[in-house]
């Protein structure tokens, strides 16, 4: 297939819209179901470079879900606790513990269920049948992957009645090292970003904690490459082999951190005794026990324990999560990893990311208040590694 013709660009007044090779050649992918459209793709591409780069990059099955050319959350192939696989809602997925890569997306879909609605899922290896009976029951737009098992690939045609959107991509693809960007009919042209995320990267540390385990070892690694296809100014928190926490195009960067620290605050939440337990009533679908938990957590718009609306969701009244309850769970949280695909240009975020549990922290360096930011990781027993890399993406 040399080109592909989409319904409309990324607006349904956006047309003629298709996707080629400019060289003419073949495009690296079949489309086994659906019809994918021009935003689908941009979420495809990006997703698959993620999780190509995070299994080179950990050894491990690594899995993504990807919104508005942006990641949710991406993970490595280890098991969930027991607390987690509630937290995800895959505690009744038989042979989970089984597959490396139906980890993988348990977690990359869990760690955000709100952001995660209505996703684009990328896999790095073979979808295999555990992962497609999760992805069956989860409200999604398409998957990308190397290939599908037989018996998964049925299951996934059964999605959006038969309309479901899978991409086969050759895993060996290669594209130029040159890409080009048309903006206002002006043409951008760079180099591929095709810097290499590994262990090397993390040994200039400027703290005086020089401990960085393997396991923070991989959420650095986890956090960076997440941040290197989200749309930048970004902040990754990273836990136990997942990205918990994502903040993306945001202007400033203590905007980023507290936004992504927010999101790492709700997943442990989410983990904790009182919320697990809440009494939902059998006929509330998954999305609105997703949106009630933030509610529940977060204290949004509504109010989920109030007097007429907790009957709508719970069979008995639940009692309220307290801020003070909240930030006592927290306290305990520690171990959790922070890159920035920027320097960080102030102490504050360092005091956001601690509120958040964060001891190992990834960032370039190179700004006029280094100091500052080194200063405040001592103060908090930090380990901090400057990459000298920026990872923007736009």
């Amino acid at each position: 297939m040399k080109e592909f013709e989409l319904k409309y660009g990324c607006n349904p007044n956006q047309k003629p819209a298709k996707i080629y090779m400019n060289d003419g050649g073949e495009l690296p992918i079949e489309i086994l179901s659906g019809r994918p459209g021009y935003i689908n793709f941009l979420d495809a591409f990006n997703s698959w470079q993620l999780v190509k780069e995070l299994k080179l990059a950990t050894g491990l099955p690594s899995a993504t879900s990807f919104k508005h050319v942006s990641p949710t959350s991406a993970a490595v192939g280890l098991p969930l606790s027991e607390s987690l696989k509630r937290a995800c809602f895959v505690d009744d997925i038989e042979g989970l513990d089984e597959s490396p890569l139906a980890c993988a997306y348990a977690r990359a879909r869990g760690t955000d269920r709100m952001s995660s609605f209505g996703d684009w899922i990328a896999l790095s290896d073979v979808c295999d049948v555990t992962t497609a009976k999760i992805i069956k029951r989860e409200i999604s737009d398409g998957i990308i992957a190397p290939g599908y098992e037989p018996e998964a690939l049925e299951i996934l045609k059964t999605k959006k009645k038969g309309n479901y959107n899978i991409v086969k991509i050759d895993p060996d693809f290669i594209p130029a090292p040159i890409e080009h960007k048309e903006v206002f009919g002006i043409t951008f042209e760079q180099g591929r970003n095709n810097f290499e995320i590994n262990d090397a990267l993390f040994e200039n540390i400027v703290t005086e904690n020089k401990e960085l385990p393997a396991e923070a070892l991989i959420d650095l690694k986890i956090s960076l490459i997440t941040l290197k296809y989200t749309q930048s100014n970004s902040v990754c928190f990273a836990y136990k082999g997942q990205a918990i926490g994502v903040g993306a195009g945001q202007q400033s960067r203590i905007h980023c951190t507290r936004l992504a620290g927010t999101k790492a605050d709700t997943w442990h939440l989410r983990q904790y005794k009182k919320v697990l337990e809440l009494p939902f009533r059998p006929d509330i679908s998954r999305p609105d026990r997703d949106n009630v938990i933030d509610g529940y957590i977060n204290k949004n718009e509504e109010d989920v324990c109030a007097e007429g609306n907790w009957q709508k969701y719970f069979t008995v009244r639940p009692e309220p999560l307290s801020a003070e309850e909240a930030r006592e769970y927290l306290d305990t949280v520690s171990g959790v990893s922070l890159g920035s695909d920027a320097f960080f240009p102030f102490g504050d975020n360092i005091e956001r990311a601690k509120r958040s549990g964060v001891s190992y922290i990834a960032e370039p360096g190179g700004s006029v208040r280094d100091d500052v930011v080194i200063d405040t990781a001592n103060k908090y027993g930090m380990t901090v590694a400057f990459t000298g890399m920026r990872l923007f993406h736009h």
